[in-house]
């Protein structure tokens, strides 16, 4: 990483300094135990038929995977060397990005061919190897007792569970009808209040733990805005080309799941290694130019869609979003370690991770949210159209009358069933204006995101800047 007032080629030590628990505990304490823990988790979970066990499991499986990811961006900047630093994190890009695009098609596989156990296991085999890796790759450190006699507990303790509750607020919204609902409603009041006290504290504490001084700056500022439309837009391959399989072609999740991982997840080694290619030869802002306008071009592209397409017909449009995924959030990413100051890095990757985990969720829901009510209204809007009486609905109904009466010989039952068809044309219909209502506002969250990367200022130069990268 390079700050403003740092030059890290000549202070490594500064440039490397990792996140705070690995810099309280060292690495090994931090990985190698929890790893292993993790695999105990995770073997034992499929064996648990106790609910309240199985709960307190899943709460400790996902504990310990907040411990670890946080930790691989700081694993990168303490352990590899310089030259590969764009590679370590275009692979951090990569797994992310990866795993939302493939995850539905593994768990169909996994389900039908392997038996979901391994859902679990392969995690235990994952995280083991983690533990050996971590364990023959990073070196014994001391405990920094100084660090945790100044450790800001309450900072941490505030953003952390104001966090969660947020989040389990956005996750339930849908299903309680969001504020119509007391749970919701105090779950994100709640956590809204936590948050702005963990703000408060971060101002009055000696020793800040996230302080929010790292927003200040312009490009910074400008960054997680941009992260944060990038997140939106990407919601057009992860929730909008899946919802439409499934709803409107009526395809099974594993089903939809194998067009995101043929055409979008697959071609992510081509797109995250061309990215890379890139990021060491130009200037980060192009390579998230060219990502972003991809993402524009695969939403505009969605906005042409109709009942009639199948799983080829995304084909084009996935591998635009494989372009968009593979440059967009590797190019920010480095970009705005390339602006962070060295002294900050903890709580600029504090705050990455809220994008990560917390935004995503709040544009995920707010995503569901409005394909619902743009269900409801074109539902309502197409049926202003469908009158008992109309020649064309008398037309439709006689035709699927036909049909149905080759099928059954209870007459009186034929007119309730093809009444019941074209109700759910109705509904195809709707879902389909709804669908195409959520790739217009992935269209202008990209267009959006364009013009905020347009007003960013070069980098210092630095380990992560083309010149330095080479």
């Amino acid at each position: 990483m390079v700050g403003n007032d740092c030059d890290c080629a000549a202070d490594p030590h500064r440039s490397r300094r990792p996140a705070w628990l690995a810099t309280v505990f060292g690495l090994r304490r931090v990985l190698v135990g929890p790893s292993l823990l993790y695999v105990a988790t995770s073997l034992a979970i499929p064996f648990v038929r106790d609910y309240q066990a199985l709960l307190t499991l899943h709460f400790v499986h996902g504990l310990l995977l907040g411990v670890f990811v946080p930790a691989t961006i700081m694993i990168v900047l303490h352990n590899l060397p310089v030259r590969w630093w764009i590679v370590g994190l275009a692979a951090y890009s990569f797994r992310l990005t990866f795993t939302g695009n493939a995850g539905v098609s593994l768990v169909g596989f996994y389900v039908d061919h392997v038996g979901w156990q391994w859902l679990y296991w392969q995690d235990a085999v994952i995280a083991l190897l983690m533990a050996l890796l971590t364990w023959l790759g990073t070196p014994r450190e001391g405990i920094n007792r100084q660090l945790i006699e100044q450790a800001d507990w309450g900072g941490m303790l505030l953003l952390g569970t104001g966090l969660a509750l947020i989040y389990a607020g956005c996750d339930q919204g849908n299903r309680l009808d969001w504020f119509e609902s007391g749970v919701v409603t105090g779950l994100i009041a709640g956590g809204a209040a936590l948050v702005f006290a963990f703000f408060v504290n971060e101002a009055i504490v000696p020793k800040p733990w996230a302080s929010p001084t790292v927003l200040m700056s312009r490009n910074v500022a400008l960054l997680l805005l941009t992260l944060t439309t990038y997140m939106v837009t990407s919601l057009s391959n992860i929730i909008l080309v899946p919802n439409f399989l499934t709803v409107v072609a009526g395809l099974r999740p594993e089903q939809a799941g194998g067009v995101l991982l043929l055409y979008t997840a697959l071609p992510l080694v081509v797109t995250v290694s061309a990215a890379v290619w890139l990021l060491r030869r130009v200037d980060a802002r192009i390579v998230a130019l060219l990502g972003m306008a991809s993402f524009a071009i695969a939403a505009w592209m969605g906005t042409r869609i109709t009942h009639d397409w199948a799983p080829d017909d995304f084909t084009a449009m996935a591998l635009v979003q494989s372009v968009g995924q593979g440059f967009t959030f590797t190019a920010l990413l480095i970009f705005m370690l390339s602006n962070s100051n060295p002294a900050q890095a903890t709580a600029l990757v504090a705050y990455i991770q809220v994008l990560r985990l917390d935004v995503i969720e709040v544009a995920a829901t707010a995503m569901a949210t409005w394909l619902r009510v743009r269900e409801q209204v074109h539902s309502h809007l197409i049926g202003l159209h469908v009158a008992a009486g109309d020649s064309e609905v008398a037309q439709a109904l006689g035709r699927m009358t036909g049909r149905v009466a080759q099928h059954s010989a209870a007459a009186e039952t034929t007119l309730a069933r093809a009444t019941t068809m074209l109700g759910s044309l109705v509904r195809r219909e709707a879902n389909v204006l709804s669908i195409i209502d959520g790739f217009q506002v992935a269209f202008w969250a990209a267009i959006l995101g364009l013009l905020l990367i347009g007003l960013m200022r070069a980098a210092p130069p630095g380990p992560l800047t083309p010149a330095g990268a080479k």
